[in-house]
């Protein structure tokens, strides 16, 4: 019998439009060096030889973001689908921590000429603007992406 989580009743949906091509905003989500330069809220960090990925479904990934006092916030998964270049799911947890159980994070990018549009969806953990949590760092990590490509 397996197990049903009870979290995944809550989700929430980031929408954000960037300055950039899809291929770009791929690249950001699938190269471990972008990946390094953003996938963190804004004062703490990724150090660049703590990301791993495999992307192709099946694949894992980890990553380790730091903060300034110099805790640390491991996180890893596995690769769902891989849809190069408009589509990602994966799971998103602590290493260690039953992929069965864990949050699901789909990604989905709508090549808008010069412009992309990013639906970032995350079914398993609620949230909202204001939440100092999961949300806001995303949202925040969202932000340093776009610093990144201007």
């Amino acid at each position: 019998m397996t197990e049903k989580n009870p979290t995944l009743e809550k989700a929430f949906t980031i929408t954000r439009i960037f300055d950039a091509p899809r291929a770009e905003i791929w690249r950001a989500w699938t190269d471990p060096d972008e990946a390094a330069a953003w996938w963190h809220p804004r004062g703490l960090e990724t150090p660049r030889d703590s990301v791993r990925l495999d992307v192709r479904p099946g694949g894992t990934y980890a990553y380790t973001m730091v903060a300034p006092d110099g805790s640390s916030y491991p996180t890893a998964g596995t690769y769902r689908e891989v849809e190069e270049p408009s589509r990602l799911v994966f799971t998103w947890a602590q290493p260690g921590d039953p992929d069965e159980l864990a949050p699901v994070i789909t990604v989905t990018l709508e090549d808008l000429g010069q412009r992309t549009r990013m639906v970032f969806h995350i079914d398993g953990i609620g949230g909202q603007a204001g939440d100092e949590d999961v949300y806001d760092g995303w949202d925040s990590a969202f932000g340093v992406l776009t610093d990144r490509l201007a």
